[in-house]
């Protein structure tokens, strides 16, 4: 019986991105109530930026050590086509699509948060 070392990462991972299109779909929701459509559409573009980002960066932490000794740069371009395309197209507002990209902060540290306090470290005392 082998054990996967990165069973956990996985699980992890899974979680996050899980709960990052929960947030995502929340927060699109919510500026549906309370703004207009742009707004709306750029919330929207931004949480699926950030959701892109977090699903590249996590792809690139997996095979860092087995096949790579560095982050690849791939998911730092989600963030500047994201910014260049809501300067360059009207139908996007920056600020409403930074908000929405950076969503997948609180998913990250709410499933981080769970994930510590469903398995907590024995200590060394």
């Amino acid at each position: 019986m082998t054990i996967d070392p990165m069973a956990d990462y996985r699980r992890l991972q899974r979680w996050s991105l899980l709960m990052s299109l929960v947030l995502a779909a929340f927060a699109v929701l919510i500026s549906a109530v309370w703004f207009s459509g742009t707004t709306v559409l750029s919330v929207a573009v931004g949480c699926v930026a950030g959701w892109l980002y977090l699903l590249l960066l996590s792809r690139a932490v997996e095979k860092l050590g087995t096949q790579s000794r560095s982050l690849g740069k791939a998911q730092l371009l989600v963030p500047v086509v994201l910014v260049l395309l809501s300067t360059r197209w009207p139908l996007l507002e920056l600020l409403p699509a930074l908000i929405g990209f950076l969503i997948y902060k609180p998913a990250v540290i709410i499933t981080t948060a769970l994930d510590l306090r469903s398995n907590p470290k024995p200590s060394n005392a």
